[in-house]
């Protein structure tokens, strides 16, 4: 008779949520970093690029973890 149990791995599902902490941490990292850089611009890049110093200054204090 077969064994049923080498078809199925209890560890699968860790991979899954390893992977998804994993993409979270780095959306976290890249949002952080674009905010900084953002928070460094000066009013004539913000023009260039269609912002006002308002909305910018917004964006970049969001905290991380907010879209």
């Amino acid at each position: 008779m077969a064994d049923i149990s080498l078809h199925f791995s209890s560890k699968a599902p860790l991979a899954g949520t390893f992977t998804a902490f994993s993409q979270i941490f780095q959306t976290w990292r890249r949002r952080a970093h674009e905010r900084q850089e953002l928070a460094q611009l000066d009013h004539r890049t913000l023009r260039d690029l269609g912002l006002n110093e308002g909305s910018a200054r917004f964006e970049a204090n969001k905290p991380f973890w907010r879209e």
